[in-house]
């Protein structure tokens, strides 16, 4: 089980993330979700790698070093691509998080095959190795989801254009830890010391994020929400919009509109309420009615169509999958 020396490392570091997360955005579904992931990709990545090896005539350093890389970085980013194009994550911290542990899937299936190969070693090996591959896998697939997520932030939409950066990214520092530029201890040091340095200025940068959208879109929701639910809409940017919208559409549709605006508007503010009571300490057991909610949210949906939501979406600044992982539905 030698193996398992090699992942203590990481465990203990995913879990230090998974702990330092204080406004709790990733669930324990969600984090053992991107760990099958990385397996999986692990799994792909073994056979895909080696019919490349066979069939290309590269030899072994130089398949490592430049064609393994890419193999294994695009299968670990597909399930973040996967998150950003469906917006399953709302901020940097759970981006980052999730990058992690399907990097550090990957790497169990890694060590495992690993040990197969290699049979017994000694068990300063394995952790070296585990404290080397492990941490480059989980760091390498972070970074790719970061610089997708905020590049997609920018663009408003996850396309190739914005993913692809730090896909590429991942790919030329998994490469450069394959040309093995310092001996195996130094390069593991080396990660150790650099890894937590550039988590903490994610999750610094996550954490003003968050507290700006609470502050400033707490009010804004607040103040919209009370618009619809009283019929008055006012002379401001917000209410000329929505007066906008009669002329437009139906009464019907523009009634479920409204509807489905003030059920978002709703669920965001708890939402919010519920992120700083987390921040200050207290746990709120879920809300009973909360499920209620999002089954209306999803009939309403239907019913508008799909340009109607288009209309909408300059109000809908927080995606559902996020709302709904807040509320834990």
């Amino acid at each position: 089980m030698q193996f398992l020396l090699g992942l203590v490392p990481v465990c203990v570091f995913l879990a230090a993330l998974f702990l330092f997360d204080s406004y709790k955005l990733v669930p324990p579904r969600s984090l053992f979700v991107a760990l099958a992931a990385g397996c999986v990709a692990a799994g792909i990545a073994y056979p895909v790698n080696a019919f490349l090896l066979d069939s290309s005539g590269i030899g072994l350093t130089g398949f490592s070093r430049y064609v393994s890389p890419l193999v294994e970085e695009s299968l670990k980013a597909a399930f973040l691509v996967y998150l950003l194009a469906t917006r399953k994550t709302g901020f940097l911290v759970d981006t980052a998080i999730q990058g992690f542990a399907v990097g550090a899937g990957f790497a169990l299936i890694e060590n495992v095959s690993y040990v197969a190969l290699l049979g017994s070693q000694s068990a300063v090996l394995w952790l070296v190795r585990g404290f080397g591959t492990a941490m480059m896998h989980g760091a390498a697939t972070s970074i790719a989801g970061l610089v997708g997520k905020v590049l997609s932030d920018r663009a408003g939409d996850a396309r190739a254009g914005t993913l692809l950066p730090g896909i590429l990214l991942a790919v030329i520092l998994h490469s450069a830890f394959n040309h093995f530029f310092l001996p195996a201890v130094a390069s593991t040091m080396l990660i150790v010391l650099l890894l937590p340095v550039l988590m903490s200025v994610v999750f610094a940068r996550s954490e003003v994020a968050t507290r700006r959208w609470l502050g400033v879109g707490f009010d804004t929701d607040r103040e919209l929400l009370e618009m619809i639910s009283s019929g008055r809409l006012d002379e401001t940017r917000i209410g000329l919009y929505l007066q906008a919208l009669q002329a437009r559409f139906p009464g019907e549709i523009l009634a479920d509109m409204l509807c489905l605006l003030r059920l978002r508007l709703e669920l965001a503010i708890q939402a919010k309420g519920l992120l700083l009571m987390r921040e200050m300490g207290f746990e709120i057991p879920p809300d009973p009615e909360v499920g209620g909610k999002f089954a209306e949210l999803r009939y309403l949906r239907k019913t508008i169509g799909p340009t109607g939501m288009l209309v909408l979406q300059p109000f809908l600044h927080t995606p559902e999958e996020q709302l709904r992982r807040i509320l834990r539905v």
